[in-house]
């Protein structure tokens, strides 16, 4: 009988540890942070996309919530991406362009050794971080790169300019130079995206008993326009039927694989309308494989997945948005500060947490995530943060609003944007101008950025003058024209 006792009493004693571990293990839920890249607002059939079908996409946004007035860190890769990673607007974020690093074949100049990022708080609440796809904020061994900045573990394309090539020679686990079988510049073998995506579903069968944050920055559909000749492009190519092919430049070479290549041009493309439609849908099957895998291992209903793009939508190497109607309605494409370059799909799955098939208007951006993602592993952010949590609109809270939110960019002879309430105000050419004359814009009743109201609001545009000028703060590697007139340097990494 005490043999019995003492076995039911060592049962139960298991049975408490087991619920308690659950319990605790529920405190912190996985997250998984997919960015696609240059995917536009209007890019998704549950954005209101015509042409290309994203079912996966479509039931990630059915079993969670939509966000409509969500915006990235900036209209290119770089910016955007230091925003999403510091939790800092592109006035304060260290990486305001994409200039390489000077001397280095292979790498941006990278994020501050002092920024803080979403991963480096994550790891201090005992997450394991892995990211896999594009990252561009520091070459390899850097104060910037991925396994400096809080990754336990990186695999995919250090540099964005190598990220152009979708067959490239190598890639890159953490420091180490993967050689790709097949790839040599000449030919086209082996499908680097694939190979991430692969990587990736390792990374959530390694950690699935621990709590992880997945960094998915995916380089799908970024130009170049290519895809392996499977099923799902012989199908493009049916619908799409006969196309003006892109040919590059003219009398230029280095567009095809081959003896001339180069890395930062785009190959060209017979079939673009069907190979990007073919990209779109590929990138639609990797989120299709992550949402099987998290459920194929027990942990779905304590995953949260997030999905968003870095920019709006491209037109280098045969991008076509005005085809595709990318940008829905809104003014402007990839490089611009107007709401179709920055404006971009954000999806939250959080099961038990956020009302399945719900749609938001809370406007955020891309600085909003590190607080939020804080917020749910319950740690402090430091007060360096833009960001407000958006916790409250997920859990169906009372949510606070930001006073505004501001961009800068630095191509194209500089912009500015702000956003206050409905107001939009848009500055550009300040690289020639520091005081060029700003647009305004109701988005409530002009969400597509036609009608410049600026003469009859003065007071909101005076308003927002003093917003642009007190939220850029200078930066010794990324300076607008004016800047590098007004104190006589040479800004080597102005692109």
């Amino acid at each position: 009988m005490k043999t019995s006792n003492q076995f039911y009493l060592l049962f139960l004693l298991t049975a408490a540890l087991f619920i308690c571990n659950s319990t605790n293990a529920q405190k912190k839920p996985n997250i998984i942070y997919i960015l696609a890249d240059d995917l536009g607002y209007g890019d998704l059939s549950c954005y209101g996309q015509q042409k290309i079908n994203t079912p996966n996409l479509d039931k990630l946004a059915i079993q969670g919530m939509q966000f409509m007035q969500h915006y990235s860190g900036a209209p290119v890769c770089a910016p955007s991406r230091s925003c999403l990673m510091s939790g800092q607007h592109s006035g304060h974020t260290s990486i305001r362009g994409n200039a390489q690093e000077k001397g280095m074949e292979e790498g941006q100049s990278p994020m501050s050794g002092n920024t803080i990022t979403i991963p480096e708080l994550l790891k201090k609440a005992g997450y394991k971080t892995g990211a896999f796809g594009k990252w561009g904020l520091g070459y390899i061994g850097s104060e910037g790169d991925a396994n400096n900045k809080g990754f336990d573990e990186f695999f995919g394309y250090n540099c964005q300019a190598v990220a152009h090539r979708y067959y490239p020679d190598h890639l890159w686990h953490n420091r180490d130079k993967v050689m790709l079988d097949g790839n040599d510049w000449k030919h086209t073998v082996t499908y680097a995206a694939d190979v991430i995506q692969n990587k990736a579903l390792h990374f959530l069968e390694e950690n699935k008993d621990e709590p992880f944050f997945m960094y998915y920055p995916s380089t799908l559909p970024h130009a170049e326009l290519i895809v392996p000749d499977d099923e799902i492009l012989k199908e493009q190519k049916i619908k799409f039927g006969k196309e003006t092919p892109f040919e590059g430049k003219k009398n230029a070479v280095g567009f095809d694989y081959g003896e001339n290549l180069e890395i930062r041009e785009y190959t060209t493309q017979k079939y673009p309308h069907a190979t990007f439609a073919a990209m779109v849908i590929r990138l639609d099957k990797h989120v299709g494989e992550i949402m099987a895998k998290i459920k194929e291992l027990g942990i779905e209903k304590n995953t949260i997945i997030i999905f968003s793009s870095d920019n709006g939508p491209h037109k280098e190497g045969g991008g076509d948005p005005e085809f595709f109607n990318s940008n829905g309605i809104l003014r402007g494409i990839k490089r611009d500060v107007y709401e179709g370059g920055i404006r971009e799909p954000m999806i939250v799955k959080w099961p038990a947490k956020v009302k399945p098939g719900s749609k938001t208007e809370n406007v955020s951006a891309f600085w909003d995530v590190m607080p939020t993602l804080a917020a749910i592993a319950n740690i402090k952010t430091t007060n360096a943060s833009d960001g407000i949590s958006f916790l409250p609109t997920l859990i169906g809270t009372k949510q606070k609003e930001h006073d505004f939110l501001y961009w800068e960019f630095h191509e194209k002879n500089g912009s500015q944007a702000v956003r206050m309430g409905n107001w939009k105000g848009v500055r550009v050419n300040i690289g020639s101008n520091a005081n060029a004359s700003i647009e305004l814009y109701d988005l409530s009743m002009d969400p597509s950025e036609e009608k410049n109201i600026a003469q009859s609001n003065p007071e909101i545009v005076a308003k927002i003058s003093k917003i642009m000028k007190k939220q850029h703060v200078e930066n010794d590697r990324f300076k607008f024209d004016y800047e590098i007139k007004k104190e006589g340097v040479n800004n080597e990494n102005k692109q």
